[in-house]
């Protein structure tokens, strides 16, 4: 795919969605950590019923960390993999009390020596707390980013290095908020919608491989 058409893509994702946020409810980069923690392998939508009920209760280091494992299972019982996430969280909060000052840290390196903090929620961190231009590539940007042929690689750390060197520079802060919401709504895995698609004429998947409409 040439410069011109990721350029036309990203000015008509733009268009479409001037402001994108992510659909994790949170009100400051410590919540945003936490809810980013818990969202993997479950939808934002069970994240944010569990974190209606916890932040109000606990949303700083020391709150949450006063409740301990068993208490914070209390609340995130609802989503897959708690036991091991509630475990990862207390650890991560006692960190952020100890070697940071009960704040989120603003750099990769920090950010992913916490407990259940991946290269993938690092990103979405510095990107959506501090509007840094990272790209957290999950499993809808992955497919988005090799279906179109944006930015195609074999495993999610190749379309990430990828996108951040294709990206035209005036749409890297929101990109991966594009990227998601658009694989998330319309090009979702089973029967991609390209019918109602507003890149589809720039798309570089095979015909022969989109749905009849």
């Amino acid at each position: 795919m040439n410069r011109a058409k990721r350029t036309e893509i990203f000015a008509r994702l733009r268009d479409h969605n001037p402001a994108p946020r992510t659909e994790l409810n949170y009100s400051t980069p410590f919540e945003l950590l936490v809810a980013v923690t818990l969202s993997a392998q479950a939808t934002d939508v069970g994240v944010n019923k569990a974190t209606a009920k916890l932040f109000p209760v606990a949303n700083t280091p020391e709150k949450i960390f006063a409740l301990g494992v068993d208490g914070l299972k209390q609340y995130i019982k609802t989503i897959g993999l708690f036991n091991s996430k509630a475990e990862n969280v207390i650890k991560a909060c006692r960190i952020l009390i100890d070697k940071h000052n009960s704040e989120v840290p603003q750099d990769r390196e920090s950010l992913e020596a916490l407990p259940g903090v991946g290269r993938k929620t690092a990103n979405v961190v510095l990107n959506t707390a501090f509007g840094q231009p990272t790209i957290a590539v999950d499993t809808h940007i992955f497919r988005v980013s090799n279906r179109t042929k944006i930015a195609p690689g074999k495993n999610v750390l190749e379309v990430e290095r990828r996108l951040e060197r294709v990206i035209p520079e005036e749409f890297k802060l929101d990109a991966h908020h594009w990227l998601i919401l658009h694989g998330r709504y319309t090009c979702v895995a089973r029967k991609p919608k390209c019918g109602s698609c507003i890149i589809e004429d720039l798309c570089e998947y095979p015909p022969s491989k989109r749905p009849d409409y």
